[in-house]
């Protein structure tokens, strides 16, 4: 890492450790911030937008509904980050048949980021956002799965470092702080998310989702728990009812000035900069949100008004609700979800298949796996929301200050 680069702004200090290089260890949150005009205007515009967005949320005839196919785009794009490769279809059948991972083998790291997620949403209920639950949050997402020896579940006592896979740590893009730093760096940065602030909650996100990856406390995992605890803490802190808002997809889109402003906050304290692009991103992805969460509401609508023209039974009908939670059955787990016996279970899925909601997509004569193509299909298409006058100077503004010429920055510890 090369410790020129960072300047008299920078908000933490450098270190050296035991090989002669350096490690940035982060001041503790929050910096002295002078909010500019434009980013009130898009905490404005973010604010606005997640709120249209709570208010989608509050209107779902089922608490569920939407929930669990949203987190699994998430999962999708968070483990995508990180080079890890499947789709929505290819989760929702792992998740049905194990079996799947011997044709896909990162199938699992991303239903372990569903696992983690749900484990934290749960938890909720009985502790805030604090250092023992980021750990089991670790130890779900690293369980079983490759990094599995990497102490899930632990902080680091070893030096990580973020840079080109396999090149050596003088090399480094940036090295976060030493394992002798880490415990009191962790301390503090568990004090600020639980302690009183009259920051706006966005600002505050905005400030943690940069301190948590700076300070990199794990040796595998960094990136998809970072990302995790925004929804967690979308949820915790009130802006929210449901976890409806991802940012995955938004950072995917701009990875390299996702990390490029990450690192120019260390370097020299451009906390506005950073700043913006998130309120961008929540701007924009709560538009998106919005936008796929009429488009599921608009075919809940229209498959249950088929369904009733049909005269189809009330099984059916809750056999749709079930769907736009999970978009996945086999005729076994519909005899379950509905109580009935496995006849009956097959009758109301066929009608589903013949009327187009469902697709069986095995092609066995058993065992057989049926998908919701058309809610699978909202979801994971790549269509982004209208580009807002927001996102177009912000996009622009972002690719001004995103200085740094390498934009190749894999996390050795991700």
């Amino acid at each position: 890492m090369d410790s020129t680069k960072f300047g008299p702004n920078s908000p933490g200090k450098l270190v050296k450790i035991p090989d002669g290089n350096f490690a940035f260890v982060p001041d503790p949150l929050p910096p002295k911030l002078q909010l500019t005009s434009e980013t009130i205007r898009l905490l404005s515009l973010a604010d606005q937008k997640l709120g249209e967005l709570a208010g989608v949320g509050r209107m779902l005839p089922n608490p569920h509904m939407l929930i669990g196919p949203f987190l699994r785009h998430e999962a999708v794009l968070s483990s995508r980050i990180e080079g890890t490769l499947a789709t929505e279809e290819e989760l929702l059948l792992f998740e049905v048949n194990p079996a799947v991972e011997a044709r896909t083998p990162d199938v699992r790291e991303v239903a372990n980021y569903v696992k983690a997620l749900e484990h934290g949403l749960g938890r909720l209920k009985e502790l805030p956002v604090c250092l023992r639950l980021i750990r089991e949050l670790h130890e779900r997402l690293l369980r079983g799965v490759r990094g599995a020896d990497r102490r899930p579940g632990e902080f680091r006592t070893i030096q990580n470092y973020i840079g080109k896979s396999g090149e050596p740590l003088q090399n480094a893009r940036f090295v976060p702080a030493p394992a002798s730093e880490l415990g009191l760096a962790l301390e503090k940065f568990e004090k600020f998310l639980n302690a009183p602030s009259r920051l706006p909650v966005l600002i505050e996100l905005a400030l943690t989702h940069y301190q948590f990856e700076t300070i990199h406390p794990f040796v595998d995992g960094n990136g998809r728990i970072g990302r995790l605890l925004l929804s967690l803490l979308l949820c915790e802190r009130g802006p929210l009812p449901k976890p409806l808002l991802y940012l995955s997809a938004y950072f995917e889109r701009h990875r390299d000035q996702y990390v490029d402003l990450l690192l120019e906050v260390s370097k020299s304290g451009a906390w506005e900069e950073w700043i913006q692009f998130f309120l961008n991103g929540v701007a924009v992805q709560s538009e998106d949100a919005i936008s796929r969460s009429q488009d599921l509401l608009a075919l809940w609508q229209k498959y249950r008004s088929r369904m009733q023209t049909a005269r189809a039974s009330a099984l059916g009908l809750d056999l749709i609700d079930r769907l736009f939670s999970k978009p996945v059955v086999t005729i076994p787990m519909a005899a379950k979800r509905l109580q009935v016996t496995y006849a009956s279970a097959k009758l109301n899925v066929e009608k589903l298949v013949a009327n187009g909601m469902l697709k069986e997509v095995t092609g066995n004569q058993r065992n057989r796996i049926y998908i919701a193509p058309e809610i699978v299909d909202i979801i994971s298409s790549r269509k982004e929301s209208n580009r807002s006058d927001a996102k177009k100077n912000a996009d622009t503004r972002v690719q001004k200050h995103a200085t740094e010429n390498d934009k190749a920055a894999v996390s050795s510890s991700s």
